[in-house]
């Protein structure tokens, strides 16, 4: 890919959430974009290593997400792709990164501040022990959010140091290798800067400083300006210490006149850094596992959470049915699911969750399910869902098959939590007669389905056992890849109301879901032309009626243009009009924080009432942001009578908007948006599935560190209401069924946060890299108001194993090879290599890197790996990687590019000497 795509490719994927490394004086170089220059690159590398693998070429058609995602899954896979996955895990990342400057403000070692090195470098080898253990454990959101975090604090190393005044202009190696020392700090006695009484001295480090290359950082101190004696301080607004002497700071975030240049190479050093970071976790997981990590893989993901108790066979028979017929029909193409998930439940146990991205395993999973048990009516199915949600990817489409209530009622908040914080849709398909609605406080009814299914945007579906084999056609319809909602409303009491929405030219198979009973409706498209209720095949589509679903397939031939739906019934009823485009969007309620390094923080929990609303959109267009022009954007409310709130958009640059709504609908609402899509000229409307509301309480809760297995992780919390003070009780759960300690109750006085803690003990036999969800809530007395946060905890083992397999270099025979390159058809060269792990957890893995010849080892668990490459002549460069158990990368490089002829000597080469050679082989 030449640097300009990667250029052209940065500006979908850079939102300003945050602006450490702050642009000013001209400059565009923050913690965003070095992140996402290093992510892009690596991406693009790994999509390239990926289609060289496969024999095709990896040549996406311009520089939009879709066309970059396409081009990586491979350009014969038919069907739309849509670039949302990868565009969400990119904003995971940033936003964690750019929540370092609120959550850490005040902390040394995670930013490199009052020479904490040893520190810093245990916060960056911590995390990417979590980072590499999450993705083996396919953990990817937990990994994305631990990188985030990770890689500003390495940016910040360049930044915030002297590295850069020293000369050096390759990245520390020593901060990702723990294995190697950090040398020639500065000591806390040891005066590094000299005064600046200005503030603007271009190099204020000392003389002796820099000729005995010594590292130091500058001091830090938000509330306080005290400083050891001749220290360097960090500078800049909010920095007390900057006015002690030695005055003025060293820090790099800005490109100032006076700084400019050290600008310029911090933020070089940086991202070469992250990329050398980048490469190791690649490396570990290996390119499917990275890619699926940034969220590239085929964006549909079958989830299925099954009622297993004995009246369910017939259920069990169809889901079977469904899931076979899924992987049958969409093999090979951009539909095929890029993972299966399955949830078994029963009574009392439900799980485990079976997760795979083999359709043939799938296969065999569902076909073991048998019905068998669950003699009382309610079942575990709350429990079962729960699994799923923090199973699952965000933004999942999630089945649920069942004929009981649920007797796991007292979960319905925190599914409800889930479902708002990771945006899935669950539907919902209940073949219970009517005896099984009554309604408990322990016991759940039908009805709680349907709540659960509105909030998420999903369907409910309820058919005789008989009837389901025909219900399960929305399964096929949504378990698909770039699905996005045009318009969905519910109302209850059903009332005659007529629907007016808009279908873009980019639309395809365009279907129309109504939910509900005695119902009657007439669809009109933009020419006059209408089908009522009762024609099946009609002028503009086909109508299937099962049960309380009426599902209409509209035509492919359809009008594009302003449409309508008028409906009738006294019933409550859902209506949802779904189609496949890449055109979307994705949203974040946020917040503004202030301090040296200002930006915004999504909300954890429900946006705060009696204050303006504040969203932040990221669009995707067929050919990225610049090919839509963007019109109202508001929130809507789900539930008659209908109100839409209309926000003020800023346009943040590269796809981002900043969205504030003064005046936020009361009750249950959706984010709604509508433009002109520029390819077509034609208008289009899209909307977000899942219900939101406000609450006039806040959780705040941040989570800083891994647990340990079989010790306790606390972790400290705050709620504040602006709401009426009181008591207000405190619930939590998590997924993994740990027990926890913590208040059951706060009194919160209004305006003022009140403090706790909640211990969490993983248990010692707990694999590491297992990621633990947790919900908190907090409900006022009279359970009118309340909030929740949800937090993800990795159980992480200590790694005290940090060096790499070493590779020895037994023998290089190139004899045969030609130096005239055009003649080395016929010959072939042979590199023979021995790995070894010495006293570490041992080799896991040998996978080659770079070269077309044949790679071949001995027994990994040998103490002793023989390695074995041959090639033809024509492909003169072999790298390979061996991975240990916990995740440390050697590296072994040779070429015979300009040695062909003599073996080459016996070498080692340890893992800075390989990145090193890469680095500077792929800028030549």
């Amino acid at each position: 890919m030449t640097s300009a795509l990667i250029i052209a490719l940065l500006t979908f994927g850079l939102s300003v959430y945050s602006v450490a490394f702050v642009p000013i004086g001209g400059g565009a170089s923050t913690h965003v974009s070095i992140t996402g220059t290093a992510l892009l690159q690596e991406v693009t590398e790994t999509c390239r290593s990926m289609a060289e693998a496969a024999g095709h070429e990896f040549e996406p058609t311009g520089s939009s997400p879709e066309e970059l995602v396409q081009a990586c899954l491979g350009p014969s896979a038919p069907g739309q792709v849509s670039g949302e996955k990868f565009h969400s895990a990119l904003q995971q990342i940033y936003t964690q990164n750019g929540l370092v400057d609120r959550d850490f403000i005040n902390s040394a070692p995670h930013h490199f501040n009052s020479e904490a090195f040893l520190e810093g470098r245990r916060l960056i080898t911590e995390g990417v022990v979590a980072i590499k253990a999450n993705i083996r454990s396919e953990n990817f959101q937990a990994a994305r959010e631990t990188l985030g975090r990770v890689l500003h604090t390495l940016q910040d190393f360049y930044s915030h140091s002297n590295w850069v005044e020293l000369g050096y202009t390759e990245p520390y190696i020593n901060l990702i290798r723990p294995d190697l020392p950090l040398e020639n700090l500065a000591d806390v006695d040891t005066a590094t800067c000299r005064d600046c009484a200005s503030g603007t001295c271009p190099n204020p480090i000392l003389p002796n400083i820099l000729k005995e290359k010594k590292l130091t950082s500058g001091y830090m101190g938000i509330f306080s300006a005290a400083k050891p004696k001749g220290k360097c301080s960090h500078g800049g607004e909010g920095d007390l210490t900057a006015t002690t002497v030695p005055r003025g700071g060293i820090n790099k975030d800005e490109r100032r006149s006076d700084s400019a240049a050290l600008h310029t190479a911090a933020v070089k050093a940086a991202t070469e850094a992250s990329l050398q970071l980048l490469q190791d976790i690649r490396f570990t997981a290996g390119d499917k596992d990275f890619l699926r990590m940034m969220g590239i893989a085929r964006s549909s993901v079958v989830c299925f959470v099954i009622d297993t108790t004995g009246s369910m066979s017939d259920d069990i028979d169809e889901a079977r049915a469904v899931v076979y017929e899924i992987i049958d029909s969409k093999k090979g193409t951009q539909d095929e699911p890029s993972e299966y998930i399955l949830v078994p439940f029963n009574d009392p146990k439900f799980g485990p969750l079976i997760k795979t991205t083999d359709a043939e395993t799938m296969k065999r999973e569902i076909s073991k399910l048998t019905a068998a048990g669950g003699d009382d009516e309610p079942e575990m199915c709350l429990s079962g869902l729960q699994l799923a949600l923090t199973g699952a990817p965000d933004s999942s489409h999630i089945y649920v098959f069942t004929d009981a209530t649920a007797k796991d009622i007292h979960l319905k908040d925190a599914i409800v939590a889930l479902i708002r914080t990771t945006k899935s849709t669950v539907s919902f398909f209940m073949t219970g007669g009517a005896r099984r609605r009554r309604r408990s406080l322990t016991r759940g009814s039908f009805e709680d389905y349907k709540d659960l299914a509105l909030a998420s945007g999903g369907q409910a579906i309820q058919v005789s056992k008989n009837q389901l084999p025909q219900a399960t056609d929305i399964i096929l319809d949504t378990s698909t890849s770039a699905l996005v909602t045009v318009l969905q409303r519910a109302r209850n009491p059903g009332m005659q109301e007529t629907f007016p929405f808009v279908l873009d030219e980019s639309l395809r198979n365009i279907t129309i879901y109504i939910t509900g009973t005695s119902i009657t409706f007439t669809l009109t498209n933009p020419a006059g032309v209408s089908q009522s209720h009762n024609e099946a095949s009609g002028k503009l589509g086909t109508i299937q009626t099962v049960g309380n679903l009426r599902r209409i397939s509209l035509n492919a031939d359809r009008e594009m243009g302003a449409w309508h739906i008028n409906i009738n019934s006294n019933n409550p009823y859902t209506l949802k009009i779904t189609g496949q485009s890449t055109i979307t969007f994705i949203y974040d309620f946020v917040e503004s924080f202030q301090g040296p390094h200002p930006g915004y923080a999504v909300l954890s929990g429900r946006p705060q009432a009696g204050q303006p609303a504040t969203l932040m959109l990221s669009v995707m267009g067929r050919k990225g942001p610049s090919s839509l022009s963007i019109g109202a954007v508001g929130l809507v409310t789900m539930s008659g009578p209908e109100t839409v709130s209309n926000g003020t958009t800023t346009d943040m640059g590269t796809g981002d908007i900043l969205v504030t709504v003064d005046a936020v609908p009361e009750g249950e609402f959706v984010v709604s948006m509508k433009g002109t899509d520029k390819m077509s000229n034609s208008l289009f409307q899209r909307q977000s599935t899942t219900q939101m509301s406000v609450s006039r309480v806040n959780i705040q809760a941040v989570v800083d560190s891994s647990a340990e297995p079989g010790k306790a992780f606390q972790l400290p919390f705050s709620i504040r209401t602006q709401g009426p003070g009181g008591q207000y009780s405190i619930a939590a759960k998590n997924d993994r069924g740990i027990k926890m300690t913590y208040p059951t109750s706060l009194t919160l006085t209004t305006g003022l946060y009140a403090n706790a803690t909640l211990t969490l003990t993983p248990p010692a036999s707990m694999p590491s890299g297992t990621d633990v969800t947790l919900t908190l809530e907090a409900k006022s007395a009279s359970g009118v108001d309340s909030n929740y946060a949800v937090l993800r905890i990795s159980v992480i083992t200590k790694v005290t194993d940090f060096v790499p397999p070493q590779c020895d270099v037994v023998s290089v025979l190139a004899d045969d090879c030609p130096k005239d390159v055009s003649q080395c058809g016929p010959f072939q060269w042979e590199f023979l290599a021995n790995l070894t792990d010495s006293n570490g957890t041992g080799i896991e893995a040998v996978t080659l890197q770079q070269g077309s010849g044949n790679l071949t080892y001995t027994s990994l668990s040998a103490p002793f790996v023989q390695a074995n490459y041959t090639a033809s002549c024509c492909s003169q460069v072999v790298e390979f990687t061996a991975v240990d158990k916990v995740g440390n990368v050697g590296k072994c490089y040779h070429s015979i590019a300009y040695s062909a002829g003599p073996p080459a000597l016996t070498l080692s080469l340890p893992l800075w000497l390989c990145l090193l050679v890469s680095a500077i082989i792929a800028r030549s």
